[in-house]
């Protein structure tokens, strides 16, 4: 699905979002990727979902994000909520969704001003033939 956001202010926002992939300024990535506005996207949990540790949440905390949205894949899954301490103990908000929906409130988000992170895994793509 290709995105447009509501301002294109920001430097880093998604473009776009598949089986596979997360686009973010016109580049794809096929693994976890974390962004905020106004830096380069850093790699992220990429070894998926099921790796995922306390310091893949202490490296979302140090962005200086106000809320940190999660995507965790095509489906919606919750971290365990030990991982979640560093964004806690800082006050950072967080939502858990989809990766989908993660970039798509992302962009919304930025597009307001807000400083929102968006921490995006990404699925392999499937053969659904």
């Amino acid at each position: 699905m290709k995105l447009h956001p509501d301002q294109p202010n920001a430097a880093y926002y998604v473009t776009a979002h598949g089986p596979g992939f997360v686009e973010v300024a016109e580049q794809r990535y096929h693994r976890g990727v974390c962004i905020v506005a106004d830096a380069a996207p850093q790699a992220w949990a990429e070894g998926g979902f099921d790796a995922l540790c306390a310091a893949d949440f202490e490296q979302l905390a140090a962005l200086g994000a106000e809320l940190v949205l999660v995507g965790t894949g095509e489906r919606q899954r919750f971290p365990a909520p030990s991982l979640l301490r560093a964004l806690v103990a800082r006050g950072i908000g967080f939502e858990i969704m989809n990766t989908a929906a993660a970039c798509r409130t992302y962009n919304v988000l930025v597009g307001e001003g807000r400083r929102a992170a968006a921490a995006l895994l990404v699925d392999a793509a499937t053969d659904h033939l």
